[in-house]
């Protein structure tokens, strides 16, 4: 005959009861972190939505396609941001093409090349130029970079003017879109370094040596072995930079000349981004002007929303292709 024991199960250890309530209080928190960025997404989404749809069913013109901005009057409202659109994507457009062969170059040469002072340093220039004000590359831009362009600019139509994108008349004041977009790729520049630095960084040291055991040069290592492992973090990085560039307000505004034009050209004025016309155009408008300009926020929203899902999508496809 047996018998069963009834004592009662000892008490859990107050070390493990403790660790457990902290990890049931850290995932909740997360989760709660997680639902808190998603509603507030949503809220300013829904609010700029709200806010405008007093203008978009008020305008007579497409509002996808029109170049020009007319609203004003309640009566008539005409206005659209294709003009917009496409300087905003050129804009940003250049400014990643210009910063991210530049940023990799760098980040490279902190990592593999740069002895460990000077690299220390680099890295902490690098870090610098991204906590400086907008307002101040914008000062710089139109107060400097501007002026020693315009030269640059009349050399390039005369030798390049057959390409349409150097055709001139070249814009004699130098505030040209090709000026906005190297400004951009300055200010993006520092994201784009950090970000491939830190993920270079990572690569395992087996990779390194292996390729260096097989007989690979430095440069051969890093194509091989560095490159193709920090792909992911190096787009990653170009995509932050891309979404700053596509918001950008103060610096851009403070260098293009605040018109609407549809023009591929770099080296003539015209062309203005829709952060900028906001900036510009919000503090004078009244009624379905401020509607209007908030239906072009919206539309600024869903291109920068477009883009981080993008490249979201091909940093997942890169990491399950490596």
């Amino acid at each position: 005959m047996t018998t069963t024991d009834s004592s009662p199960a000892p008490p859990a250890p107050q070390g493990k009861r403790a660790r457990r309530l902290g990890d049931v209080f850290f995932a909740n928190a997360a989760r709660g972190s997680g639902v808190l960025i998603l509603a507030i997404l949503a809220g300013v989404a829904l609010f700029l939505v709200i806010q405008s749809t007093d203008s978009l069913q008020a305008n007579t013109a497409n509002f996808f396609t029109t170049e020009k901005w007319d609203a004003s009057t309640r009566e008539d409202p005409a206005f659209g941001v294709a003009a917009l659109v496409f300087g905003t994507v050129l804009a940003a457009g250049l400014a990643l093409l210009l910063a991210t062969p530049v940023a990799i170059g760098i980040a490279l040469f902190i990592v593999y090349y740069a002895p460990r002072r000077i690299a220390a340093v680099l890295g902490y220039v690098v870090d610098l130029l991204a906590a400086i004000p907008s307002v101040v590359y914008g000062l710089w831009g139109i107060g400097f970079l501007v002026v020693q362009l315009a030269p640059f600019y009349e050399t390039l139509e005369r030798y390049l003017g057959w390409i349409p994108l150097f055709a001139g008349p070249v814009s004699t004041t130098g505030r040209t879109i090709l000026s906005a977009g190297i400004v951009l790729a300055v200010m993006i520049l520092p994201i784009i370094t950090a970000m491939s630095r830190d993920v270079f960084y990572q690569v395992p040291q087996p990779h390194r040596e292996a390729a260096l055991a097989l007989g690979a040069t430095r440069w051969e290592m890093i194509r091989t072995a560095v490159l193709p492992f920090g792909r992911p973090g190096v787009i990653g990085g170009a995509m932050l930079g891309l979404g700053r560039a596509l918001g950008e307000t103060m610096a851009v505004a403070m260098i293009l000349s605040p018109s609407l034009v549809i023009s591929p050209n770099l080296l003539q004025s015209g062309n203005q981004t829709i952060a900028a016309h906001i900036a510009l155009q919000y503090p004078e408008a009244t009624g379905y002007g401020v509607s209007a300009l908030i239906a072009a926020g919206l539309v600024l929203f869903a291109i920068t929303l477009i883009v981080n899902m993008g490249a979201r999508f091909v940093v997942a496809r890169r990491k399950e292709f490596s």
